[in-house]
């Protein structure tokens, strides 16, 4: 698809980040961030298995200690909607919060943004909400003050201004981005991912791979249409040379240590580098973005009917947001490996793969080739109709994804809904 002329591209990328804290048993700190924060009440959003375990219990034990008044709200849902989204946020309203907690894997951290946001500026729920399924407002202030403790080392939801969450009525993900939904800080410990189910570590760790995948290879950030003020740039902006350098050693860091992660969970040291892996994705994808894996990723989650995820504790179908997205990957690098096929070598070789003698034309098979090796490593099903779906799927799926502009938008090489049948039916299955 030919550049048009007459749009006018930007020539800045904006980095931004959450503060991070990364140690080995730092949780217990949380109480005395809060005081000097000013802290005298917060709203604790933590996912209820996790109450009773050792992240909930030295979070509560902290606020406690340090006279940082509280109440839970536990009503997460393990891939939000927007009616949980709305619940967190009608508890933060009435609650009187000057402060937010959240303790759990993304879908927590997302609900906790949620409720920051809503609770501190006024508007109805699809103003912030991404266009074209929302108005994609600008967030036009700072919210209160968010500490984020991940319990799963995938989303690197600590460390962006992204919440993500399912719109049921259209049976497709979407979400609010914004750099001011960002956490204060991100308290990065991992004693707090122990308790990780193998299935779990690898869904949640393939998430930090396509996160840094994705970001690496996107469109570059001065072919992004330029913004009429600084506040609408947007918080996924391309392709650019500071979050190329932690997408790389993100890449590098889940290369060595997923796979050890998966096959022990007593690894303390892969556990504890694959958080800082995510942690460092999440720094290179909250300001670069995401791209085709994410964006088709949303419709695959929302149009489930029948699977049900090892490692998961659901009583419905359900698709770990990970697999939802790797399960596209292969299909899409080949597509877009003739946008630039050096980075995708350079991905390649992060991730492991001989790249040796390999040209421009061998760019995206050698990358798909690498990435499912790591995929049958971790035992992830092979392909969208090992998950459930079928040929007849498709158009639907084509369909949940165009509307995914926020994400989609930023691939290196367009793909319309042609392409993207394409994208899905090599997706069927995969090895």
């Amino acid at each position: 698809m030919a550049r048009d002329p007459q749009v006018k591209r930007d020539t800045a990328f904006q980095m931004a980040a959450s503060n991070i804290r990364f140690g080995r048993g730092i949780t217990h700190e949380i109480g005395m961030d809060l005081r000097d924060l000013g802290a005298k009440r917060t709203m604790l959003v933590i996912d209820p298995a996790l109450l009773p375990l050792s992240p909930g219990q030295t979070v509560v034990r902290s606020l406690e200690q340090h006279d940082v008044g509280f109440e839970i709200f536990s009503d997460v849902s393990v891939e939000p909607t927007d009616a949980s989204f709305r619940a967190a946020a009608a508890f933060a309203s009435e609650g009187g919060f000057d402060s937010v907690v959240a303790v759990g894997g993304g879908s927590a951290i997302d609900t906790a943004k949620a409720a920051n946001l809503y609770s501190t500026h006024s508007g109805d729920f699809f103003d912030y909400v991404n266009a074209p399924i929302g108005r994609g407002l600008p967030v036009e202030g700072p919210l209160k003050p968010l500490i984020a403790v991940p319990t799963t080392a995938g989303t690197g939801s600590e460390t962006t201004g992204v919440a993500i969450f399912d719109y049921v009525e259209k049976k497709a993900k979407t979400g609010i981005a914004h750099r001011y939904l960002k956490p204060t800080l991100g308290i990065v410990d991992s004693e707090n991912t122990r308790t990780l189910p193998p299935a779990v570590a690898a869904a949640s760790g393939l998430d930090v791979l396509s996160h840094a995948l994705e970001s690496y290879t996107a469109m570059p950030f001065n072919e992004r249409p330029l913004p009429a003020r600084p506040l609408e740039r947007p918080a996924y902006q391309g392709a650019n040379p500071i979050s190329d350098i932690w997408a790389l050693r993100a890449l590098e860091l889940t290369a060595e240590f997923l796979p050890r992660a998966f096959h022990d969970p007593t690894d303390d040291e892969a556990r504890a580098q694959m958080l800082l892996a995510a942690a460092i994705a999440g720094i290179g994808f909250g300001n670069a973005g995401v791209h085709l894996p994410h964006g088709m990723s949303y419709p695959v989650a929302g149009m489930v009917t029948q699977h049900r995820p090892t490692g998961y504790d659901v009583d419905h179908a359900m698709i770990p947001h990970g697999i939802s997205v790797i399960l596209n990957t292969p299909a899409v690098v080949r597509y877009t490996s003739s946008a630039n096929p050096e980075r995708h070598l350079t991905a390649a070789r992060a991730l492991g793969a001989d790249v040796r003698g390999a040209g421009p034309a061998d760019a995206g098979e050698v990358l798909a080739a690498r990435v499912i090796e790591i995929m049958r490593e971790l035992q992830v099903p092979n392909g969208l109709s090992a998950v459930g779906y079928t040929d007849e799927d498709i158009p639907a799926l084509v369909e949940g994804t165009l509307p995914q502009h926020r994400v989609t938008k930023l691939s290196p090489r367009p793909a319309e809904a042609a392409d993207l049948t394409e994208l899905f039916r090599q997706s069927m299955k995969i090895w």
